[in-house]
């Protein structure tokens, strides 16, 4: 008989080598943009209904709960909320900092002339919403002007989810567009909260960050990717930069800019067969940025956002009065910035560009085609729910009204693009069945019909 272990036995130990597929396929699960934006939007709808329950006082109290009342020193007596807001979400900003990094180096934003468009684009689709909420909040009274960057933001995973949600057919130069001008927006939207939402700012712990920053890019410029020495660097300039006064998110897009994007990765001895060897995921010619990426986005998208959603949307309905709420001015400037001036701004300075310079859509993409991207640039969840949190403070009076009023012009954003992009997905998926019936019957596509059709 024999004395070893049984097959079935060895199947259930915890990291028992049969079980990494299966973590490498959850993890690739997760890099998908519909599952990234289906874990977001969970959290905030699972964040409306506890925050409407019957158990509403535990989810506040939760949210309020101080896993460290003695880190008053270095400012980290945070609460779940504040860690979710400024800890968890400076992995997304990482992530976002690697894309910011692979755009101007190896993206779209790498030739001035391909990222004309979408960059006058992000900049329309700011200063509009921008202006419209200083209009209508000015007209009111003018209580509530700090939050005018609230409607600036576009959220990339949300945005990218409903644009792979409903197509199939649609040219990839509308996800190459939209990606652009989210990135672009994200930057920004860094730059805003650096800042303009700094609050007792202190020099001294900021200086002190360059240190662990500057030896973290000395490690990956070098193509090394010890975990145990960058986590450990990448958590004191965290620690440091929220010291500092400066939303601790910034370390994570510091850090994310440092990363080599081309050909600097060093093959790792013992690796994974398989490891990194697809495009995108992080090979010797991708560099280290795609590899960090490719690591990292799982993290960001089945953990981080998805959290911070779950503590940042929970706006409590029970007993408000609906009619203060739909007529208060913070509401309607950020609904009416957010549907309004991201889709008028981000088609009007794309189409005032291409009339008067020399700039033209990719010819594969139509006005129409944009109309429905510049409509989901209008989701603006996870940063504007951020800005709002730092405009008028976490639990304040503002607070629901602002969760509020960003929930409702996402939502409105995403179904009017969702409702435009569906038809001309229809449009194209037609023209697609018509060349494949004419190659199989004659070898001729019909091109010049489809694009009538168009």
């Amino acid at each position: 008989m024999s004395d070893r272990t049984p097959s079935s036995d060895r199947s259930r130990r915890l990291f028992s080598p049969s079980t990494w597929p299966e973590a490498r396929h959850l993890a690739d699960v997760l890099r998908t943009e519909t599952v990234g934006g289906a874990l977001l939007l969970l959290g905030a709808v699972l964040a409306l209904l506890w925050a409407n329950s019957p158990w509403a006082d535990g989810y506040s109290r939760l949210g309020d709960w101080v896993p460290w009342p003695g880190g008053t020193r270095w400012h980290l007596d945070l609460d779940l909320a504040g860690w979710a807001a400024d800890g968890l979400l400076a992995i997304f900003f990482f992530v976002v900092g690697l894309e910011l990094k692979r755009e101007f180096v190896a993206g779209e934003l790498r030739d001035p002339r391909r990222a004309a468009l979408p960059v006058v684009a992000a900049l329309g689709g700011m200063l509009l919403p921008a202006l419209i909420y200083t209009a209508v909040i000015l007209t009111s009274g003018g209580e509530g002007l700090r939050g005018w960057a609230i409607p600036t933001a576009t959220d990339i995973a949300f945005a990218l989810a409903v644009l792979a949600v409903v197509s199939s057919h649609l040219p990839q130069g509308l996800r190459a567009f939209l990606l652009t001008l989210a990135v672009v927006d994200d930057l920004f939207a860094i730059t805003i909260i650096a800042v303009f939402y700094t609050a007792d700012f202190q020099p001294l712990p900021l200086l002190a960050a360059l240190a662990p920053i500057g030896l973290f890019a000395l490690l990956v410029q070098r193509g090394r990717t010890w975990w145990w020495a960058l986590v450990p660097l990448a958590v004191a300039a965290w620690a440091l930069v929220h010291a500092s006064g400066v939303h601790a998110t910034v370390a994570g897009v510091l850090l994310g800019c440092t990363v080599p994007v081309l050909g600097t990765r060093r093959s790792r001895p013992g690796a994974p067969t398989g490891a990194g060897q697809s495009a995108g995921t992080g090979t010797d010619a991708d560099g280290l940025a795609a590899y960090l990426e490719h690591r990292w986005r799982p993290v960001s998208a089945g953990l981080a956002v998805p959290i911070f959603a779950l503590f940042a949307a929970g706006v409590t309905l029970r007993g408000a009065d609906l009619g203060a709420l739909l007529t208060d001015p913070v509401v309607i400037a950020i609904v009416a910035s957010l549907v309004f001036g991201k889709s008028i701004g981000v088609f009007g300075s794309t189409y005032l560009l291409a009339r008067f310079t020399r700039a033209e859509l990719d010819e594969d993409i139509t006005w129409t085609d944009l109309l429905g991207i510049a409509l989901l640039a209008g989701v603006g969840f996870t940063v504007s729910l951020l800005i709002g949190d730092l405009a008028f403070g976490a639990g304040s009076a503002a607070d629901d009204r602002v969760k509020t009023a960003v929930l409702a012009g996402s939502v409105i954003s995403a179904g009017m693009a969702a409702i435009v992009l569906s038809r001309r997905n229809a449009v194209y998926r037609r023209v697609a069945e018509r060349e494949r019936v004419d190659a199989d019957g004659d070898g001729i596509p019909d091109v010049h019909q489809g694009r009538t059709d168009r």
